[in-house]
């Protein structure tokens, strides 16, 4: 056994929690290493490639490019900074072999970015840290700098990851240094400590080639397409190879092209060396985690394990009154191969048959992973009828309930620590930390279940008048906390189908807050709004006015309604209770009780 470093090239990774300015960051990375030329045209944000990414402005899919620099390749994998995307995250950092801690010159280290490093060193990956964003004025880097100290220390660092090389960096001007005073006016310092301070990829030299499958992707003209790490040997176009899967079965393939990964871009070449990162086409049943191997000495990689989903929920096909009228796709079997699909994709992503019916049990990590899901079906001209999250409980060895509790972090204004205290302690969390700060803003900490949070989060920022963050990762498996009241107030429900009109809506509106506007159609058993009460209010949200010969004495008053708030997949999902579901079509979101006529719903609640 003969181990060796490929010097030829830096495989790195780039942690960081949501909005540190990662993306920006390898913005500045292409046009400083050389990637474009000086004068073309380049739009910002390039590895944020999904319209979704886009317009939320967060990574969700991890994502390969590369740059060049003093002869030198750098493969950068962009993680998201998400901890729902964990699977995105482990999967990503099985190609790498360093890693670039990017915090907040204000913030600091926060939650995602703990549950993502925490993997990084793991995984023994060398570290660097950059503390971005020094131009803030409420920037505070030495105390940032300690923080990430105590995370690293907190998290079981070893002695050369906390020997870590530290920049100051401005991302979106393109500047790092060693120096917060004199940060510099490139990236030069950083590109040299990659290249320094990153060891190159090792490999075997005696072992054949071997290269384990960490992402997939698909391509009209080349089938499906298998990107991984080659851990040992090298590859030729046109060689002879076998995919291993899961239960240990070979599956012939021939390699019909062989590319590697060039700026942003993919570049076709005729063989690659060990340590580089592959992306191999000609093989269709492959999936994350397989191993690609020579014909002649097959031999299987540990395959990449994830940890297990902690959320399910049900999607099942639509069986409103407006079945068919947005959607393209409507049938159970249709939506069963799109979440198929996403699990070929998506390592942390599991889907069941329902039992007994029809529809499907989505198992993940978190629900703002299934509200992507959700979207980007939706975009797609899917139709479907999704359920409440619900978490994911175990059963020790005594047979005891468990739970998975968060570790919650919450940063508001002092005003309303009272009353957030107050709401997750009702909701069986626990505080663990507190500490005000001298701008009157005040960081709390809360172990708390993962139930609790779900339909918290609008709740949160309209107790903080908007101002409050609050972010959390997953810390365990804990014994069942109790029951607890998750949502006060009943549902209007329409009693019948039809258009609203403004008359019906300004005479429900003392009864609770609306859903709909005029003009939107409703059908029996669909929830118009939040019924101020308890209980469920069947109502009637097409009542025109009743018109006399009469003449009435002095003119109509005018109708003026309150303005809706438009609802979006998160606060739907997180807003309904157990009978009710939320109806998602290309155009609309709409809430319905699962059983539509009041009739039906009254002869369920006495079984």
């Amino acid at each position: 056994m003969k181990q060796l470093n490929n010097d030829n090239i830096r495989n790195i990774a780039i942690i960081a929690h949501v909005d540190h300015g990662k993306t920006t960051l390898v913005d500045a990375m292409f046009r400083q290493s050389g990637t474009f030329r000086d004068n073309q045209e380049t739009e910002d944000r390039l590895m944020d490639k999904m319209d979704l990414e886009r317009e939320r402005g967060i990574t969700i899919a991890a994502k390969n490019c590369s740059v060049d620099w003093d002869g030198i390749k750098i493969n950068i994998l962009d993680t998201p900074g998400h901890a729902d995307f964990g699977g995105e995250v482990e999967r990503a950092l099985s190609m790498v072999d360093g890693a670039i801690l990017l915090v907040d010159a204000s913030e600091g280290p926060l939650p995602q970015t703990r549950f993502v490093l925490s993997k990084a060193l793991k995984a023994g990956l060398k570290i660097i840290v950059v503390i971005n964003k020094i131009d803030r004025p409420d920037a505070r880097c030495n105390e940032v700098l300690d923080e990430v100290y105590d995370l690293l220390i907190d998290l079981d660092a070893d002695e050369s990851q906390l020997e870590f090389p530290l920049f100051y960096a401005i991302g979106r001007d393109g500047i790092a240094g060693e120096s917060f005073e004199n940060p510099g006016k490139d990236l030069k310092s950083l590109f040299k400590a990659i290249v320094s301070d990153i060891p190159g990829p090792s490999y075997d030299d005696d072992e054949p080639f071997q290269m384990l499958v960490s992402d997939l992707s698909y391509s009209d003209y080349l089938g499906r397409l298998a990107v991984g790490k080659v851990i040992n040997g090298s590859v030729h176009s046109k060689d002879s190879l076998v995919c291993i899967n899961a239960e240990g079965k070979q599956q012939s393939l021939n390699v019909t092209k062989l590319q590697v990964y060039n700026g942003p871009g993919l570049a076709e070449t005729d063989t690659v060396s060990p340590g580089d990162i592959v992306v191999l086409s000609g093989i269709e049943d492959v999936f994350i985690g397989d191993t690609i191997c020579t014909r002649d000495n097959p031999k299987a990689l540990p395959r990449i394990t994830v940890d297990e989903p902690t959320v399910s929920m049900l999607f099942a096909p639509n069986s409103s009154p407006l079945l068919g009228k947005e959607g393209k796709f409507v049938q159970s079997n249709k939506i069963g191969e799109r979440l198929q699909k996403e699990t070929m994709l998506n390592v942390s992503m599991k889907v069941e048959q329902q039992m007994g019916g029809e529809g499907f049990i989505v198992k993940g990590r978190g629900e703002f992973q299934m509200v992507i899901l959700i979207e980007t079906m939706r975009r797609e001209g899917f139709e479907l009828s999704v359920g409440r999250p619900h978490v994911i409980f175990k059963k020790d060895e005594n047979g005891k309930k468990l739970e998975p509790i968060e570790h919650l972090f919450v940063d508001c204004e002092e005003l309303y620590t009272g009353v957030v205290t107050e709401k997750l302690s009702k909701r069986k969390g626990r505080m663990i930390n507190f500490v005000s700060h001298e701008n009157g803003r005040s960081r709390l900490e809360f172990s708390v279940p993962s139930r609790a949070l779900i339909g918290y989060r609008d709740e949160f920022l309209t107790d903080t008048r908007g101002t409050g963050i609050m972010s959390s990762y997953i810390s365990g498996y804990e014994e069942y906390r109790g029951d607890f009241p998750e949502r006060h107030t009943g549902s209007l429900v329409a009693d019948r189908s039809g258009e609203c009109v403004p008359y019906a809506i300004f005479n429900l509106e003392p009864r609770g807050k609306m859903f709909v506007k005029p003009g939107d159609v409703v059908y029996e058993g669909m929830i118009v709004g939040e019924h101020s009460r308890e209980n469920d209010l069947n109502v009637n949200p097409v009542k025109t006015k009743k018109l006399s010969n009469m003449r009435a004495s002095g003119k109509d008053d005018a109708v003026t309604l309150t303005p809706i708030i438009p609802l979006t997949i998160e606060k739907s999902i997180q807003y309904i209770k157990e009978d009710e579901m939320v109806e998602v079509t290309p155009k609309s979101i709409r809430l319905r009780k699962k059983i539509l006529t009041a009739m039906d719903r009254k002869i369920a609640a006495k079984k």
